[in-house]
């Protein structure tokens, strides 16, 4: 289920302090709904985690909170398309596991997401 994770499902990212689902970040989630679906599928008693990242700025509660807003609105969108909702799980890393660490907007940009994970 992992490999399928990491090759079928793509992050979802947002703005600078924003928990709202983008265009870019609505179409991403459109095709993952159609994997999640998918995969959720081919394994009956899997769940997955929706995790909430955020940038290094703000501090860690603040970002720990709008990480946890990231996630809730990516499952929300989900489950409007259709993903059982009983098999998402969310969590947030907040600023905690970035993917980049330049101190530069690009970098940033890329930090501010939802990701996927096989859940417990």
């Amino acid at each position: 289920m992992e490999q399928r994770l990491s090759s079928d499902v793509v992050d979802a990212y947002f703005d600078y302090d924003k928990s709202d689902i983008r265009g870019d970040a609505r179409d991403a989630l459109n095709r993952d709904a159609t994997a999640i679906k998918a995969i959720l599928s081919d394994f009956p008693s899997a769940v997955i985690m929706v995790e909430g990242h955020c940038d290094e700025r703000g501090s860690a509660e603040y970002n720990l909170g709008l990480g946890d807003r990231r996630a809730s609105s990516a499952k929300e969108f989900l489950v409007s398309l259709g993903v059982p909702g009983d098999r998402l799980r969310t969590i947030s890393y907040g600023k905690e596991r970035p993917v980049c660490t330049d101190a530069d907007e690009a970098c940033y940009q890329k930090n501010r997401r939802v990701h996927f994970s096989p859940g417990q």
